[in-house]
């Protein structure tokens, strides 16, 4: 028998909630032994038609074709079988289980085996070892509800890339990886694509990833597929961006960090200058120390943090009171700062985005309203004011250009960028002496992106200093001044300032890839 041209065919998928329309006739084929990039903004379709094709939504309309045979209304069977793989943008995994567990259970399923922790633990190091023998080692026991959102993106890579699948759907697969952990996955990938025939479909906002990995290219825009089948070395990025309805303004979102830089100048001296200054915009100064390395923090600043998650989170987490870590001497206007919790540290002043959208960051089962004033809520110790909140929730909502049907529908009904959004703008009314943010532009496209700089742009401009960790090297160059740079094991290793922060010397200060 002759094989299929192609292991999916979907044509004119049509999905809708309620009466909000998300897919209205999408169009997507993937051949094997093909790396298929799928592109489109924030809220396209993207997210949705994945968990069709994964069996975890039904389609309202449309064909879909798996290996040559017409699937029905929902790909279940195919998921359940092994066949078809995914890695969701928000993870999927047990928290009560062991990692062992999660990459194990669902091929002992498939084969109606009795489970074996033994077989289990073996069958996870050969997974993770893929992309990571080190951890692959230390973590087959351990439960996954104690693993960072690193170390939970790794497992959930790890089972799908041992699942044997025939398709692997990837939605945003390395927003939580280091460069060096990217190029070990790229690898495999690309190994198991030549040899077996796998096809995968890749979804990411970070051009330089998609043209590193990818093959070929479909774009959705509005539900719909404005570019099929394209190869990538056919189009260039203006127009894939330009498909994608993503064109942004540069007068109006534009951030270099030479701006930031005047910025933060221009606001040291209104802070210096005659006492009618404002109590925000007067600003407070923030210094980090670690053994012999100082950094100093001004108001209205932004400083960013480089390197293995491990040191990063450490020093975010002294800073926002989720943790005591004695190494570093943390100091607020020379005054030694400590807090005994989140909420101590945010009525304190500072801020935190975390970059665990799903589990630290959305309050997925309670309405936008809530999602926005829950901040505020924390720092003022108020209770529900839903005609006082109604109505600023509803200003934010108007003044961020956030589409959404109503203030009491659930985060769930926005895509993953706009929830990004939530998350900051909750913090615009409050105007903290410090923010910081745990890779706040993870997962969504380039709009998206720019009005996220612009909304930090705002509180910069009221005092606030900002402290931004990113695994995103260019990121980092663009917007920041300073940068503190980690090496693998989690401890500083220098300040880099002004014309030192590029690629190569984030790189060489790191130990880790640009």
């Amino acid at each position: 028998m002759a094989q299929p041209p192609y292991v999916l065919s979907a044509r004119s998928i049509v999905k809708s909630f309620g009466p909000t329309s998300v897919l209205k006739g999408c169009d997507l084929s993937i051949a094997p032994g093909e790396v298929h990039a799928f592109l489109g903004g924030n809220g396209a379709g993207k997210s949705t038609f994945i968990k069709i094709v994964a069996g975890q939504y039904e389609p309202d309309g449309g064909t879909l074709e798996f290996d040559g045979k017409r699937l029905g209304r929902a790909a279940t069977t195919q998921v359940e079988d092994g066949a078809i793989s995914v890695v969701n943008q928000e993870l999927a995994l047990l928290p009560h289980l062991s990692v062992a567990e999660n990459i194990a259970m669902p091929r002992f399923r498939r084969a109606a085996q009795k489970y074996s922790e033994r077989a289990a633990v073996a069958l996870a190091i050969e997974a993770l070892a893929l992309i990571d023998p080190h951890f692959a080692r230390e973590a087959a026991g351990r439960l996954v509800g104690d693993l960072s959102l690193h170390e939970r993106q790794l497992v959930e890579i790890a089972r799908a890339l041992g699942s044997g699948a025939k398709l692997l759907l990837l939605d945003e697969p390395t927003a939580n990886l280091t460069a060096a952990e990217t190029g070990r996955l790229f690898a495999v990938i690309r190994r198991l694509v030549k040899e077996t025939g796998l096809a995968v479909l890749f979804v990411s906002h970070r051009m330089r990833e998609i043209r590193q990995i990818a093959d070929v290219c479909t774009i959705i825009r509005d539900g719909k597929t404005s570019v099929d089948r394209v190869a990538l070395s056919a189009i260039t990025d203006g127009e894939i961006i330009e498909s994608m309805g993503q064109s942004v303004a540069t007068e109006d979102h534009s951030w270099s960090r030479a701006q930031a830089q005047a910025q933060a100048q221009a606001q040291a001296r209104a802070s210096s200058g005659s006492g009618a200054v404002q109590h925000a915009t007067q600003g407070d100064e923030f210094a980090l120390a670690h053994s012999d390395i100082t950094l100093t923090i001004p108001a209205g600043s932004i400083v960013g943090l480089a390197g293995a998650p491990t040191g990063p989170i450490a020093l975010i987490e002294a800073l926002t009171g989720q943790a005591v870590h004695r190494e570093w001497s943390i100091t607020r206007n020379g005054a030694q700062m400590r807090y005994a919790s989140c909420a101590a540290a945010a009525r304190a002043g500072v801020g935190f985005v975390s970059g665990d959208r799903a589990n630290k960051g959305i309050l997925a089962t309670l309405p936008i309203i809530d999602n926005l004033m829950a901040a505020r809520r924390i720092v003022e110790r108020r209770g529900i004011a839903r005609g006082e909140e109604a109505e600023r929730g509803a200003r934010l909502i108007d003044a961020l250009n956030i589409r959404a049907r109503s203030l009491w529908d659930l985060p769930a009904t926005l895509s993953g960028g706009t929830q990004q959004k939530l998350l900051i703008a909750r913090w615009l009314p409050l105007k903290p002496k410090l923010l910081v943010l745990e890779e706040p532009t993870r997962g969504v496209d380039i709009r998206t992106k720019h009005e996220i700089y612009a909304l930090i742009r705002k509180l910069m401009a009221q005092g606030t200093s900002v402290l931004w960790w990113s695994t995103e090297y260019i990121e980092l160059v663009e917007l920041c001044e300073t940068v503190l740079t980690f090496d693998l094991d989690g401890l500083p290793t220098g300040v880099l300032n002004g014309s030192d922060v590029n690629e190569t010397d984030l790189a060489h200060a790191t130990g880790m890839a640009a």
